[in-house]
């Protein structure tokens, strides 16, 4: 039987000079990291800040990544976290064309898929005034959801004091707000932000979303627990 490797995540901050992301690269290779992909999120001020995608091997500790990266001078983890997003796809793409057809069951799809999309946990949506009644949630999700008092006007990225980073969004002509949440990893990062607000833009234009959800979710049973 062969070895059985995760995919994995890395948000690293480097220095922003020649050679530093190739002695990165270098040394995730020697520690048994596969790359498969690198994104850049920040530049500037002499620092950057990469994800990247690796295959690891399930059975060694992602620690052995932590040390190996120690070492390097001016090198910082910011998060290690398992994701399901493979790399050089773009799964939104494929979310949003089945959604076009998806009628009363665009809404669910959506928040099933938004933790694939982002590596996170959850997500889940729920009514957008008080008292908050939860409409939908991916199947990790918690019976308490920690939605704010208020929903912000648009998404907004924050950490909570529990730890839990999360994504809070107004869904306006639902009158839902919607939550996505990472407990395993780092913050949500404006870029990650600014994709699910382009994501949910084009969402709400779709046609018959408003009619469907209202028609799927403003039931007592629609939470799928």
């Amino acid at each position: 039987m062969g070895e059985v490797v995760m995919l994995l995540r890395l948000r690293i901050a480097l220095p922003d000079r020649p050679g530093s992301l190739s002695q990165v690269t270098g040394i995730l290779g020697s520690a048994g990291a596969d790359i498969t992909q690198v994104t850049v999120l920040d530049r500037g001020d002499g620092r950057a800040l990469d994800d990247f995608t690796v295959y690891w091997p399930d059975a060694a500790p992602r620690e052995d990544l932590v040390r190996a990266l120690e070492g390097v001078d001016g090198v910082s983890i910011d998060g290690i976290w398992s994701t399901r997003e493979a790399p050089g796809t773009y799964p939104e793409l494929e979310i949003l064309k089945f959604l076009t057809t998806a009628g009363d069951r665009a809404l669910g799809t959506l928040i099933d898929s938004m933790p694939v999309l982002f590596s996170a946990d959850w997500a889940a949506a729920a009514t957008e005034k008080d008292p908050r009644v939860t409409v939908y949630a991916s199947w990790r999700a918690p019976e308490d959801i920690p939605f704010p008092e208020e929903t912000p006007p648009r998404p907004t990225a924050a950490t909570l004091p529990s730890g839990l980073h999360v994504i809070v969004a107004p869904l306006p002509p639902l009158a839902l707000s919607l939550m996505l949440a990472r407990a395993e990893g780092p913050y949500f990062h404006r870029n990650e932000v600014h994709r699910l607000t382009r994501i949910l833009e084009i969402f709400l234009t779709l046609p018959a979303i408003e009619r469907g959800a209202d028609r799927a979710f403003r039931k007592p049973s629609a939470r799928p627990f």
